[in-house]
């Protein structure tokens, strides 16, 4: 890889050296970033949905409908705030804005691009970074289901504390699997930072296949194929999507963990769904991704990760990442909660610390190239996993004829309709005819002139 590319990656010792108006101006940034992101996101989501489902989705209000999610949260800004009797009024208040601020506050450690000079200063595009950066994470993503388990136990009702339960045992269940598929990128990566992470991916290891020397692949996406599918698997729990959106459930829980919110405060927890989807698509981004790093075809092009068109590239991942989520929630139907808890237990957790027994052994090899091994191993690990999870569990029983369930039926049960859907006319009907048309009547013949 070219010097160039080496010169425009940030170290740890390239945060703390900007001015307090630069530092601020990053911050905004990042905020901004986050609710701008879930305006488009809102809207990203029903326009997808809508082609899923062969409608046109939000259409009418601003240029295709831009403007329809800014209308909608000032609709839902300026509705009646309604507050239940039996609430905790300080933790019912509190509970949306904890699940936001978790959801924002991990935006300060992900890096959006390389070093740039803005107004004279160099400086790296991400508002901080620290040592255990990918620990800040974690903690964000684990924190912000505090607002759901607190607004559910706060509103004084039973189907919101039941929500606020669901979350908490889905929390439980996921964080596990995300922070054991983290350590294989910790093992692999050699640092907890975020932009070393991020560097590690792009460090040109050339790879020996077949005694031709090529360019290894960096992402960890391809390099730690099992840690990235458990990892956004998880990724997807922790963030109550479909098909694992069980803390709502509005089919179940009337609206889950919300059914007692109303205005702003509804329109936080939405929020703070759709800034965590966001987030997290960042995250994986960084971990799995490259980060900001530019895929191939585009490094070909020498100045590809170096000034702002990183940005571009790191936007496109998470967009594409999005739409994933927005995928999913639109083909895969929910979970049942059983079926939701055996794939956490028995199949993410048991697979994922068997791969890094794996992945540990393979490093201690000292004689066999580390990527080339990873790799080798790494992606039929992944395809088998895929595999394990998508391979239906029985095989489905043929499904009864109509005369099998007509013949299966208990006796006594309600009459049925007859088979080949030839309803008899109605006695009333005929004899009302009869009685006004006699003449008609031909004889011999059952047919009736009306």
């Amino acid at each position: 890889m070219s010097p160039i590319y080496l010169a425009q990656d940030p170290t740890l010792a390239d945060f703390g050296r900007d001015p307090w108006w630069l530092v601020l101006g990053k911050i905004v940034f990042a905020f901004a970033f986050g609710l701008l992101a879930t305006l488009l996101g809102v809207w990203f989501e029903r326009r997808v949905v809508g082609y899923m489902q062969v409608r046109p989705g939000p259409n009418q209000v601003g240029p295709f409908g831009l403007l329809q999610t800014l209308a909608d949260g000032l609709k839902m800004a300026f509705k009646e705030d309604i507050l239940p009797k039996a609430a905790d009024k300080v933790v019912y208040f509190f509970a949306p804005t904890i699940s936001v601020i978790c959801a924002v506050t991990a935006l300060s450690v992900v890096p959006f691009g390389p070093m740039v000079s803005i107004f004279g200063h160099h400086t790296p595009l991400q508002v901080t970074d620290v040592p255990v950066a990918v620990l800040l994470l974690l903690a964000c993503s684990s924190m912000g289901v505090y607002g759901i388990v607190l607004g559910g136990w706060a509103s004084g009702s039973t189907y919101p504390l039941l929500g606020g339960l669901r979350s908490s045992a889905q929390m439980i269940s996921y964080e596990v699997a995300m922070g054991l598929s983290i350590v294989a990128v910790f093992m692999t990566a050699g640092t907890m930072s975020t932009s070393g992470i991020v560097a590690a991916q792009g460090d040109g290891t050339q790879l020996t296949v077949f005694g031709q020397t090529v360019p290894a692949p960096g992402w960890y996406a391809i390099l730690l194929l099992p840690s990235f599918i458990i990892f956004f698997i998880a990724t997807v729990g922790e963030t109550n999507r479909a098909p694992f959106d069980l803390p709502e459930a509005e089919s179940e829980l009337v609206a889950g963990f919300m059914t007692e919110y109303s205005s702003l405060k509804f329109a936080l927890f939405m929020l703070s769904e759709y800034v965590a989807m966001v987030t997290m698509s960042a995250v994986t981004t960084t971990l799995f991704l490259g980060g900001w790093r530019a895929p191939w075809p585009i490094t070909i092009w020498e100045g590809a990760n170096s000034g702002w068109w990183p940005m571009l590239w790191f936007f496109g991942k998470v967009i594409a990442l999005v739409f994933v989520f927005v995928w999913l929630r639109g083909t895969l139907p929910r979970l049942r909660y059983d079926q939701f808890m055996r794939l956490g237990w028995k199949v993410l957790l048991p697979i994922n610390l068997v791969w890094i027994l794996v992945l540990s052994g393979l490093r201690s090899i000292e004689d066999w190239d580390t990527r080339g091994k990873v790799i080798a191993v790494g992606i039929p690990a992944g395809i088998l996993l895929l595999a394990t999870i998508f391979w239906p569990s029985r095989r489905p029983k043929p499904k009864p004829t109509t005369q099998e369930q007509v013949d299966n039926r208990p006796h006594g049960s309600f009459p049925l309709p007859p088979m080949d859907l030839q309803v008899p006319p109605s006695p009333r009907i005929t004899r009302v005819v009869a009685e006004r048309e006699p003449a008609n009547i031909v004889a011999g013949s059952d047919s009736r002139e009306v």
